[in-house]
């Protein structure tokens, strides 16, 4: 990438609207790495949120390149539903639905002991499971709903699939643009303290998922672990966009990206040689990004520490 392209890429990330935008990806893709190519074998990969948005986005394209994909929801009504309009678009599609609450650890470790005893490798684990709570609510185990969401259960089925994965797996958590006005300086992880937000615990999780990233990939040093990255989409007209904040989805319409546009780089990552090449790394249109802005912004290392400390208690993993 040139000079006046690698400028004209961070004047975008800066100004935010352009670039978290369609134009941002308009504009890009005239400079950005090359398209990944069709997997060479039949591979299996593991998509969660995959009903609808991002996640079936993700889904679509995968398959596309010839990946078996397994689509895990927590409605198998609403997957079989998924499954349909993509093989509508690509009717050779290899697709399995796995029904599973990302939220209910007990539920994920149905879906890793199914995965264990069916598969015998993971390429690629694509955490796109999302949700904006429209009030305190908790999971089957007690915790928050966003916290258990976002971060309790991709951790625990990202280490609960460890053996499955090898050194050209990959794992990819969908995060947000808007984990980036609340780095992580408190370890009230579960939100019990102060008025709940929903908006708020969506963008206080997903700088959590860009934290655990970073944390997962420091303690995957065996030569079959997976590189581990996180990345956000922008700002694409998918139903947790448009349901969850109307106005500002009425507003942005005209700009909002596609859920494929949206996915573009989360393929891009399972797909690609150079996302080997890294780990921990966030990414935003194929291009590693700042985790923080300003850069003087940043995580609290104490805070870092007990998210971790509290992941580990709370989904009993080992790593």
């Amino acid at each position: 990438m040139s000079l006046l392209t690698r400028t004209l890429d961070t004047i975008l990330d800066r100004a935010v609207v352009p670039g978290y935008s369609r134009i941002g990806a308009t504009v890009r893709r005239r400079f950005w790495a090359a398209d990944p190519t069709p997997f060479p074998s039949p591979i299996d990969m593991v998509v969660t949120g995959a009903s609808s948005g991002l996640g079936a986005a993700t889904a679509k394209e995968l398959a596309r390149l010839g990946a078996r994909v397994h689509l895990v929801g927590r409605s198998a009504d609403r997957l079989e539903s998924a499954a349909a309009a993509i093989r509508a678009e690509v009717p050779d599609a290899s697709l399995v639905v796995r029904e599973c609450d990302i939220s209910n650890l007990d539920s994920v470790a149905e879906l890793i002991a199914a995965l264990a005893s069916e598969l015998t490798a993971v390429h690629a684990l694509v955490h796109c499971a999302g949700v904006m709570p429209d009030g305190r609510h908790l999971s089957a185990q007690g915790h928050e709903s966003a916290f258990a969401t976002h971060v309790l259960g991709p951790v625990a089925l990202t280490v609960g699939l460890r053996e499955l994965f090898d050194a050209g797996s990959r794992v990819v958590f969908v995060s947000s643009g808007g984990m980036y006005p609340v780095p992580l300086q408190s370890a009230d992880f579960e939100y019990e303290n102060g008025k709940y937000s929903g908006m708020t615990a969506y963008a206080r999780t997903k700088r959590m998922q860009v934290v655990v990233t970073e944390q997962l990939a420091e303690r995957f040093s065996l030569e079959d672990d997976p590189v581990v990255h996180s990345m956000h989409p922008g700002w694409a007209a998918t139903p947790g966009v448009t349901g969850s904040m109307p106005l500002f989805g009425s507003v942005m319409k005209p700009i909002l990206r596609s859920a494929d546009n949206g996915a573009d780089t989360i393929v891009w990552l399972v797909a690609s040689d150079q996302a080997l090449t890294s780990t921990g790394t966030f990414w935003h249109d194929r291009a590693p990004r700042p985790t923080h802005y300003p850069s003087w912004r940043g995580d609290s290392p104490r805070v870092r520490d007990a998210l971790w400390a509290s992941v580990v208690e709370a989904t009993g993993i080992e790593i």
